[in-house]
């Protein structure tokens, strides 16, 4: 494994926990040799995360759209900056150099490309690790969402186990090494696809 996209907010006026944490993260990353791959922001756990990687001596790509790529909202020191005309070009070029996915805290932007990530694994596109930092417990109401999915007959267990969760960067990113070798139940995808 050399690298891991982190999707994660970009708001500024938040529990300084949450920008502690996506620091923490970046040098994590750093400290162990893996490039980030990010959205290219310079604000909100966006810029904390890409500083604490820079800070260890990371390498850290951003891959940003043209329309937010503007001196408020690219950071400007990253090892590479990509710019992407669409937010879809984006999302597959971020999809393309990472070995793996994580999501920190953020809204409806880190929430969609974690859950098209997670779809993307459901439907066998990839086997990729996908995990959640859980800081100050943010992700507990959409865990437990997805355990009534669950419950419901609407995602299966494999599925479900396969969405890795810790609150400390060390033990998350030691439990995606584990899972780097896995690969999703080819049984689960042939029932989901309703294959015969």
């Amino acid at each position: 494994m050399n690298s891991i996209c982190v999707y994660c907010g970009s708001a500024d006026n938040i529990h300084p926990d949450y920008l502690l944490a996506a620091r923490q993260m970046g040098a994590t990353l750093a400290r162990r040799g893996l490039t980030l791959i990010y959205g290219g922001g310079r604000t909100g756990l966006m810029g904390a995360l890409a500083d604490g990687a820079l800070e260890n001596s990371g390498q850290v790509i951003g891959v940003i759209v043209a329309s937010m790529n503007t001196p408020a909202l690219a950071h400007p020191g990253l090892t590479r900056m990509e710019v992407t005309p669409l937010i879809h070009e984006r999302k597959a070029r971020m999809y393309a150099l990472a070995d793996a996915y994580l999501a920190l805290p953020g809204g409806y932007g880190t929430l969609d490309e974690l859950f098209e990530t997670l779809t993307w694994a459901q439907i066998g596109e990839h086997a990729k690790p996908i995990g959640l930092l859980n800081v100050r417990a943010y992700f507990n109401p959409l865990l437990k969402m997805i355990e009534h999915a669950e419950k419901e007959g609407f995602i299966f267990p494999e599925h479900r186990r396969s969405l890795l969760c810790a609150s400390d960067p060390g033990a998350l990113l030691d439990a995606i090494h584990g899972m780097e070798n896995h690969r999703h139940s080819e049984e689960a995808v042939k029932r989901w696809m309703r294959q015969k």
